[in-house]
């Protein structure tokens, strides 16, 4: 009786955590792809007896409204141009902080480190004054060179463009902090054995530092990506998708047509097509990595 009352102690431990998952995280997925069979919206809210079950009628929808097309290509721009510009800057960046001698490199950390604590709508208002084709800081030096204004939010090419600078400036510097934990993880005498062989430092950073930095670049990239795939509240802040729904990402979407639109049905099966289009994405990138391990 004793051995078994023990086994079950761990259960009361985590059962809160459970709890908590359960109720806040796994019930509303549940919920949310009940309503996406259904055309739920204000009146059904208001009254169930008005919703109906219409099955993947949502998800055809979904998947043949241009703007949703749309948002799927924006979305994807985002990430392929997002991506590795955080994943290469955050890494630079941390290799020169964590090698840097002089206790300026200290207060860099800092320096980088806050725009990614810094509330994001604070922040967005303030790129977006920035970016004020009259009135903002960027034009006014721009002119200041005499070379041509830029129209940065104006511009459906270069809207999308000025959000990813944005975006970029704040994602670097968290993970400039978890590559500069990966880097102190390295032993030094991989590098002291290959100074001894006569290794510069560039090929040190490549035989040695890169390699080593493997998981924290596929954690990097993984959590990076699914930052990008799930990018709302810039685009929604600074442009609200425009100019010509440019800038309208499948998150900003969903919002669009739950929230503003109230077509709750509709926009949840708009959620589970991003939902199962990040967990793909995510288990080919697990895939990719085990086969690069097992090399």
């Amino acid at each position: 009786m004793k051995g078994y009352s023990q086994s079950k102690a761990p259960y009361f431990f985590i059962a809160p955590a459970l709890i908590l998952l359960i109720l806040f995280s796994l019930l509303p997925i549940v919920v949310a792809l009940v309503i996406s069979f259904t055309n739920m919206d204000l009146a059904g809210l208001a009254d169930w007896s008005n919703i109906s079950f219409v099955g993947l009628d949502n998800y055809v929808d979904v998947l043949a409204d241009p703007v949703f097309g749309k948002s799927i290509l924006n979305t994807l721009f985002y990430v392929v141009i997002g991506v590795p510009l955080i994943l290469i800057g955050s890494l630079l960046i941390a290799i020169i902080v964590n090698f840097g001698g002089n206790r300026i490199f200290n207060a860099f950390r800092v320096i980088y480190y806050m725009p990614s604590v810094t509330n994001v709508v604070a922040v967005a208002v303030v790129w977006t004054l920035l970016y004020n084709p009259i009135f903002g800081l960027l034009n006014y030096l721009l002119d200041a060179v005499h070379l041509p204004a830029v129209p940065w939010l104006q511009d459906p090419i270069m809207a999308k463009i000025s959000l990813i600078i944005m975006g970029a400036w704040r994602g670097i510097g968290l993970n400039m902090i978890i590559f500069i934990a990966a880097l102190q993880g390295i032993p030094k005498s991989y590098y002291e054995a290959a100074q001894l062989d006569g290794a510069g430092n560039f090929r040190q950073l490549i035989y040695i530092t890169i390699p080593m930095l493997r998981f924290a670049i596929f954690f990097v990239s993984i959590t990076t990506m699914i930052g990008w795939l799930q990018f709302f509240e810039e685009p929604f802040i600074m442009t609200d998708g425009g100019p010509l729904d440019s800038t309208t990402s499948v998150a900003l979407f969903i919002y669009h047509n739950g929230f503003q639109l109230s077509h709750f049905g509709y926009s949840a099966a708009g959620s589970f097509v991003l939902f199962f289009a990040i967990i793909l994405i995510t288990l080919l990138q697990f895939k990719l990595q085990g086969k690069d391990t097992d090399l």
